[in-house]
């Protein structure tokens, strides 16, 4: 009998489900969407009733592959989007909608946590600054703001575990997605009751901490009926969408880099010991005894997409693409800001904006996008440059996301950075990963060596061009000082 694994991921705007065999070969995938509410500025909510409906109808849609039989899934891992705060009572049942990683409603709790005089204490224990993107905010802002959900809440989950819940009843908290909780020990990976207690919280807030290959439970006979899955089916906890993104492109090792080319932006530096910067993320990576310095952009793939719908409509990815293509490296002096929804890491700016600089009447379509293509090579570049005031060095990158199937964005990538870029096989990296740690936790791989060995293939190969590249180095200066001067204008106005 085969071996299968099915790895589950809640993205931003759509799940993603994915039945894999032992090679890593994509057996039967589903995507179903969900939607993002936006009830006042600054907010941004899901509800995590909706995930569970669309997964379990992508589920029930794998399981109909003629090449799929629940009997033989022998592991399910499910990873999920960052810093979620989902209330739930003690049996389970979701009081509110969840804020998501883009939701900056506890601008003001955080401005009042910075002042106390423990703020320098939660950083040198979390890794990451207090900022209103993040888990623990938002669990104040409901203390402060919703009381009579609070007093009802048992625990608060994050995406994955939420999902793993349904799945098993078991309620849990995985190690890499503990970066969201400011009172996670990063380097001792536990949590800090006398800091949570500081923050007006306490540790029986979150689930207890699992690693994130470790078996929590086994599939019910109620979500076997729902989903059509065997009962009994092992679950693992899961784990961060991004760190399971890296592993599913290969990204294990120290040293070693992933980048990000999804609806966001962004890159995860392999590490072996919890190398801090304000300006970064720091969390724990999936893999055991490895951490991930990350850099988080709110500009990836979703600017392109935004492009189309807005000045591209009827054009294919690929068309808008070719029209960069004939434009030089530069732009032509066009400069694009991708901070379409604020922008996260290394400038962290919930206010800031999105702009093209650089426009005349000889300036066509083709040089917005060019811009619009290098702007998100330049936040990236942004992000390596503060990463490596920690030490931490990178020579090559793992990129993952549809980002990662254009030629001439890779190229540009490379170019900007001046690092070589390496594309796996697979569109269903993060899906992967999630999978791969179901994989390990269940025996059906000895370790990660070989689970990455015996799934993960680099399908191409991308070398900086030199001459490019210093074209880029007096474009990636203009860009830091238009990011800069937009900053002071935006305060001034």
């Amino acid at each position: 009998m085969s071996k299968l694994l099915l790895g589950i991921d809640i993205g931003t705007s759509a799940c993603k489900v994915a039945v894999f065999d032992e090679e890593g070969r994509v057996l039967a995938q589903a995507n179903r969407d969900y939607p993002v509410y936006y009830p006042k500025s600054g907010w941004a909510e899901q509800d995590p009733e909706e995930w569970w409906d669309a997964i379990c109808r992508g589920i029930r849609s794998v399981l109909e592959a003629e090449e799929v039989s629940a009997e033989e899934i022998c592991g399910i891992g499910v990873d999920g989007q960052s810093w979620s705060a989902i209330p739930v009572d003690r049996e389970g049942r979701v009081l509110d909608r969840t804020p998501i990683w883009m939701d900056t409603r506890a601008r003001e709790i955080c401005g009042r946590v910075k002042k106390e005089s423990f703020a320098d204490e939660l950083f040198e224990a979390a890794g990451n600054e207090f900022l209103p993107s993040y888990s623990t905010p938002k669990m104040l802002w409901f203390k402060q703001e919703r009381p009579d959900i609070f007093q009802k809440t048992y625990r608060f989950l994050q995406s994955n575990s939420y999902i793993a819940y349904r799945l098993t009843d078991q309620m849990s908290q995985d190690y890499s997605q503990g970066y969201g909780i400011h009172f996670f020990d990063m380097n001792r990976l536990t949590y800090r009751e006398e800091l949570a207690n500081k923050l007006g919280l306490t540790q029986e807030l979150v689930p207890p901490l699992s690693g994130c290959d470790e078996i929590i439970g086994e599939v019910t006979e109620e979500a076997a009926k729902i989903t059509g899955l065997r009962a009994g089916t092992p679950v693992v906890a899961g784990g961060l969408d991004a760190a399971c993104g890296t592993l599913g492109a290969g990204v294990y090792q120290v040293g070693q880099t992933q980048e990000q080319g999804g609806q966001a932006g962004g890159m995860s530096i392999c590490t072996d010991r919890a190398l801090a910067h304000r300006k970064l993320i720091l969390g724990t990576h999936v893999v055991p005894g490895r951490w991930l310095l990350q850099g988080g952009t709110v500009g990836g793939g979703g600017v392109l997409k935004w492009f189309r719908q807005e000045l591209g409509k009827g054009m294919s990815f690929d068309e808008l693409t070719a029209e960069a293509e004939n434009v030089s490296a530069g732009a032509e002096g066009v400069l694009f800001l991708p901070y379409m929804a604020g922008e996260r890491s290394p400038i962290w700016n919930p206010d800031a904006k999105g702009v093209f600089y650089g426009l005349s009447y000889d300036k066509t379509r083709g040089h917005m996008i060019r811009a619009l293509l290098e702007g998100v090579a330049f936040s990236l570049e942004h992000n390596l440059r503060t990463a490596k005031e920690t030490g931490a060095c990178v020579d090559v990158m793992n990129a993952m996301g549809g980002s990662a199937n254009s030629l001439l964005w890779t190229q540009i990538k490379a170019d900007v950075t001046g690092k070589t870029i390496q594309v796996p096989a697979s569109d269903t990296a993060t899906t992967l990963g999630a999978a791969l740690l179901a994989g390990v936790g269940c025996g059906v791989y000895r370790d990660y060596e070989e689970a990455v060995n015996r799934t993960i293939r680099i399908t191409r190969v991308q070398k900086p061009d030199r001459e490019r590249h210093e074209i880029y180095g007096h474009c990636m200066e203009k860009y830091l000082k238009l990011s800069k001067k937009m900053q002071e204008i935006q305060e001034a106005l």
